[in-house]
């Protein structure tokens, strides 16, 4: 295991209330949450998202993106299913870190995409290890989810770490000025699957 619980309390929310999971990565004290929401029944597929960490999405409402819509739109599914589980994985700007996208940021505003603007800055397109999120997967003791993404590369990462994704259910938002160029972008060159 990369992580380790630390402590857990309830978290009331405008959607309703979750318990509220504290994880740490043991090589470098990097933290992690899980929010669970309801009964999490064994052996029974869970609801669930995997989102990485975007402040100016998550806490801006940057209209750049669509994480932090996803976000909300998680968080009300996963209530209205009744239960299930969101990894807020803190791995931001696709693990390239703040002021790295920061920096990719204004390289796109001179014209590149969101890919290449990571490659200019000598990254991937896409750095997250999502193996983290199988281990938080595994010491909440669930196997199987139906998993809230758009991100085919996610879903192969989690069953590759042993979490067996039984379910793609698409979170599709839509798009805007501000954010278009960015989503086909992920569509082309990433394989997202932007549709339903």
């Amino acid at each position: 295991m990369k992580v380790m619980q630390i402590e857990k309390a309830i978290l009331p929310t405008v959607w309703g209330d979750f318990l509220i999971f504290g994880f740490e990565e043991k090589r470098n004290g990097k933290n992690h949450i899980a929010l669970v929401h309801g009964d999490i029944k064994k052996n029974t597929p869970i609801l669930s998202r995997v989102h990485s960490e975007c402040l100016t999405g998550d806490s801006f409402f940057s209209l750049r993106c669509d994480c932090g819509i996803q976000l909300k739109m998680a968080m009300k599914k996963i209530v209205k299913e009744g239960s299930g589980v969101l990894i807020y994985h803190r791995q931001e700007g696709r693990n390239i870190g703040l002021l790295n996208k920061i920096k990719a940021y204004s390289l796109q505003d001179k014209g590149l995409d969101t890919v290449e603007a990571n490659q200019k800055l000598g990254f991937s397109a896409d750095e997250r290890d999502f193996s983290l999120c199988s281990d938080i997967f595994k010491i909440l003791n669930i196997k199987r989810i139906k998993l809230l993404t758009n991100n085919p590369f996610k879903v192969n990462m989690l069953i590759a770490s042993g979490i067996n994704v039984v379910e793609r259910i698409p979170l599709i938002t839509k798009k805007n000025s501000k954010n278009a160029h960015y989503l086909n972008t992920k569509a082309k060159k990433m394989g997202h699957l932007l549709f339903k």
